[in-house]
C-alpha cells in the first residue's frame, strides 16, 4: 500500500514540531512539504532542534500540490485566511489545529465543511469526513470529564472546572507570561469564565444532552512547567462512586487512548503521549473527575494524527504508541 503524502502548513510552531516528530515514524506516512514562509530553505531541525539527526527535511514556501492530507498548524484566525487565499490539492483532506472551524457557526469555508474532531465523541462522523477541526487542548481535557455524564443525561447542575496548562499552550510567540523569569515559581489565572474553549465544550455536551440544566464555570491557570494539562471538574451527582466509575469505564471502553484509573492521576503519566487518564471520586454530593493530557499531543498534534488514522482507515493508534516519561 502506498504511503499517504502529508503536507504541513505553519511548520515552525510547537504543534508542527510535534506533528513532524510523530509522523516521521508513522509507518503509513511520507512527509512532503513543511511550509514556513519565514524559514523557507532552512533545515527543519534548525527550528525544531529536537529533530537534529532525525530528518533532512527543509522548510518550503508552498505545498507541493500532490498532498493527500494537509495539516494546518497556523495561529488562530489564520487558517480561514489561508484557505480563502491559497489552493489546496483537489481531494486532499484537511486537518486544522486552530480554533477557526470548531464551532457549528464557523465550520464552512471555501466550499469545505469541517467536522469537529474529538474521536471519543464523533468517531463515525470523522471516518466519513473530508475536513477536520481538531479540538482545543483545554476543551479536550475538560470534555473527557463530562461526556459520559452528558450521554446519560446527568448534567443537571452547575459544573466547576479548574485546569492548569504548561507554557507551550501559549505557543512560540514571546510574551511576558512565557518569559522564564516570569513563569518560573509562579502561577496565575487568565480568561476566567470567558475562555474561548467554552464554546466547543458546550456544543459537544448539548450534542449528547440537548437540555443542559446548569452552567460551566471555568478558571484556567498558567503553570510553571512546559507541557501538560491537569483539569479538576466537579458537579453534584446522585451516582455513587462505583456507579460513576463504571459509567466512565463503559463510555470509554472502545477508546484506545482514554483510561479510567483507580488511582489518582498526575501529569507525568501522560506527557509525551496521546493518552488521557481520568480519575473519578465522590465527596458527599459532589462528583469529582480529574483529567490529565499532554496539551501538545492529545491536546493538539497527536489527536490530529489520531484523526488522520480514522480518515484513512488505519488503526486508531497507528504511529501513536508513545511512552510517557514518568521519572
Amino acid at each position: 500500500m502506498a504511503k499517504v503524502k502529508v503536507g504541513i502548513v505553519g511548520g515552525a510552531g510547537y504543534t508542527a514540531g510535534e506533528l513532524i516528530r510523530i509522523l516521521l515514524y508513522h509507518p503509513q506516512v511520507t512527509i512532503g512539504a513543511v511550509v514556513s514562509s519565514s524559514n523557507a530553505g532552512n533545515p527543519v531541525y534548525q527550528v525544531h532542534d529536537d529533530l537534529v539527526g532525525e530528518t533532512d527535511l527543509r522548510f518550503q514556501s508552498d505545498l507541493n500540490g500532490d498532498e493527500e492530507v494537509v495539516f494546518l498548524c497556523l495561529g488562530h484566525g489564520n487558517s480561514r485566511s489561508f484557505l480563502e487565499k491559497n489552493s489546496v490539492p483537489v481531494g486532499a483532506k484537511i486537518i486544522d489545529l486552530s480554533n477557526d472551524f470548531r464551532l457549528n457557526a464557523d465550520n464552512d469555508v471555501a466550499g469545505r465543511s469541517f467536522v469537529y474532531g474529538l474521536p471519543e465523541l464523533n468517531k463515525v462522523a470523522i471516518q466519513a469526513a473530508q475536513n477536520i477541526a481538531n479540538p482545543g487542548c483545554f476543551a479536550t481535557a475538560i470534555q473527557m470529564t463530562l461526556l459520559p455524564l452528558a450521554q446519560a443525561g446527568l448534567l443537571t447542575d452547575d459544573v466547576h472546572v479548574s485546569a492548569i496548562t504548561g507554557s507551550t499552550g501559549a505557543g512560540q510567540s514571546l510574551s511576558e507570561t512565557v518569559h522564564f523569569s516570569w513563569r518560573t515559581n509562579n502561577v496565575s489565572i487568565y480568561k476566567p469564565f470567558t475562555h474561548q474553549h467554552l464554546g466547543e465544550i458546550g456544543e459537544s455536551l448539548t450534542q449528547l444532552q440537548p437540555h443542559l440544566e446548569g452552567d460551566i464555570h471555568f478558571i484556567p491557570y498558567r503553570g510553571n512547567f512546559s507541557r501538560g494539562i491537569f483539569a479538576s471538574v466537579y458537579t453534584p451527582s446522585d451516582l455513587s462512586q462505583d456507579e460513576a466509575r463504571q459509567l466512565f469505564k463503559d463510555f470509554y471502553a472502545d477508546a484506545p487512548f482514554t483510561t479510567v484509573s483507580d488511582k489518582e492521576v498526575h501529569l507525568k503519566q501522560v506527557v509525551n503521549t496521546n493518552k488521557c487518564v481520568l480519575h473519578v471520586q465522590k465527596f458527599g454530593k459532589q462528583l469529582l473527575i480529574t483529567s490529565v493530557i499532554d496539551n501538545l499531543v492529545k491536546g493538539a498534534s497527536g489527536q490530529a494524527v489520531q484523526n488522520m488514522n480514522l480518515l484513512f482507515g488505519y488503526p486508531e493508534n497507528e504511529g501513536l504508541q508513545l511512552k510517557s516519561v514518568a521519572f
